[in-house]
């Protein structure tokens, strides 16, 4: 029984759909206090890690969700962590930030359609 929200046999949608679903995660669920201390040096309230961990786990429901696929969630949610901790370590512009995120998900489509 298939168990994906947005079906695997329309890829497109199903970017579309972890792309949209990227946007609300990274955006507006994503506090401004989040943004600042998920990055070391910057944690003033709370350790980094747990910024970090929250806001990648996040990402990384949002893609379980879309998906069906928990395994999915937890690479997205390393994934992310990964590209952000990259962003506050070397200071990359979000359009990098988000080009690698965006790329991830290609990656998420690349593999449900082999699987299928």
């Amino acid at each position: 029984m298939q168990t994906v929200l947005a079906p695997v046999d329309q890829p497109l949608n199903l970017l579309i759909m972890l792309i949209l679903g990227h946007f609300l995660v990274d955006f507006p669920l994503q506090g401004d206090k989040m943004a600042v201390e998920k990055c070391p040096g910057k944690d003033f309230t709370l350790n980094w890690r747990w910024w970090l961990s929250a806001h990648a786990g996040t990402h990384g429901f949002m893609v379980a969700l879309l998906t069906g696929i928990p395994v999915l969630g937890l690479a997205e949610m390393v994934a992310h962590s990964l590209i952000d901790f990259g962003k506050c370590r070397f200071g990359y512009k979000l359009i990098v930030d988000q080009v690698l995120h965006w790329a991830c998900k290609i990656v998420w489509i690349a593999c449900l359609t082999v699987i299928n």
